[in-house]
């Protein structure tokens, strides 16, 4: 932050410099300051300023997806949001989580390896304390899930997992799938120690219990994609979904509108006297009709299509035959007012 000196040391430098305490050197350096970075040669940074955002916006709404989710599956009130996005190795991502834990593999197809999904244990064992009917009340548990636990714990990854694969949607079309799931973070080792991963930490709440659940995925995995990984690029896509989905939307309410279809067998001009005294069994003769011609099909006011008369069965019909371009009067003028121009 750059210093801003007041009236009474700005007096003080300038009588100092005019009597040659202070050279004019040391004036401009005054209030200057290094801005020294540390950089770590031994593991890189690997995703720029705007990857991590974008990272962090698309699990904003994995976060959106899985609140609603869990809640509807768990009857209770659950509240997911992303605390952090960082990066850093995978060893120091193993050496943060406790043991035993719940761990889950996740294949990323069509990425070619692994990501890890890890629930904080108080989560794990009040999300089955709430399957089994329980209240879902904090428990200071620290032990491995039994079998049937698992199985339980398996049922709600798959359903977090279809939030992953909407929320990356806009990116690419992920299919992630459950590999296995491990309670010893050490016998997860899905990419070697020193690499670089990408760590999404989610604040997770069941009820009144909290927890962390962190989705590691690592650099190897992402990287065909990481050019996709941008602000630019995912709000692109979004605008493209919306715009597709409105159309659907727009297309099948449009599919529903009735709208009247009028054959037109002729017209004349008749006096309102004559009119008034029409009965039944009446021949009105029409103006410049041949019996061959072709009758004019009108859709709403607009002449659309020519149609001979006919009959099908007992009824009378029409058979639609040539379109019609009917250029409507407004864009007629508009027109002609261009080519008068």
């Amino acid at each position: 932050m750059t210093e801003i000196l007041s009236q009474d040391e700005i007096d003080a430098l300038l009588n100092a410099i005019s009597s040659g305490e202070v050279s004019e050197d040391e004036y401009s350096s005054v209030g200057e300051q290094k801005k020294v970075k540390i950089y770590d040669f031994k593991r890189p940074d690997k995703f720029s300023k705007d990857q991590i955002r974008t990272l962090q916006m698309m699990h904003e709404t994995f976060a959106r997806l899985a609140t609603t989710g869990l809640s509807a599956q768990l009857r209770a009130l659950v509240v997911v949001h992303v605390a952090s996005v960082d990066q850093l190795t995978y060893e120091e991502f193993i050496r943060s989580i406790p043991n035993p834990t719940t761990l889950a593999v996740i294949n990323m197809d069509p990425l070619r390896g692994s990501a890890i999904l890890e629930i904080d244990p108080s989560i794990s064992f009040t999300i089955i304390d709430r399957l089994f009917g329980g209240k879902g009340e904090s428990s200071k548990v620290n032990r491995e899930l039994s079998d049937i636990e698992l199985s339980v714990m398996e049922g709600i990854i798959v359903r977090i997992l279809g939030n992953l694969r909407e929320s990356w949607s806009t990116v690419i079309d992920l299919r992630p799938r459950l590999g296995n799931i491990e309670t010893n973070p050490q016998f997860a080792q899905v990419v070697p120690p020193n690499d670089m991963v990408v760590l999404i930490t989610l604040e997770t709440k069941v009820g009144e219990v909290e927890g962390m659940t962190n989705l590691c995925i690592p650099y190897i995995t992402i990287e065909p994609i990481i050019n996709k990984l941008s602000a630019q690029y995912w709000y692109s896509s979004i605008r493209k979904g919306e715009v597709d989905e409105n159309r659907a939307v727009i297309q099948e309410r449009l599919d529903q509108v009735k709208i009247p279809l009028i054959s037109e067998v002729g017209s004349v001009d008749i006096s309102l006297n004559d009119l008034m005294n029409l009965h039944v069994g009446d021949v009105i003769k029409l103006e410049n009709t041949p019996i061959k011609s072709d009758l004019m099909v009108k859709v709403g006011d607009r002449s659309k299509f020519k149609a001979t008369p006919g009959r099908v069965g007992n009824r009378l019909a029409i058979q639609i035959g040539d379109s019609i371009e009917d250029i409507p009067d407004e864009l007629l003028g508009s027109t002609r007012s261009e080519q008068e121009y």
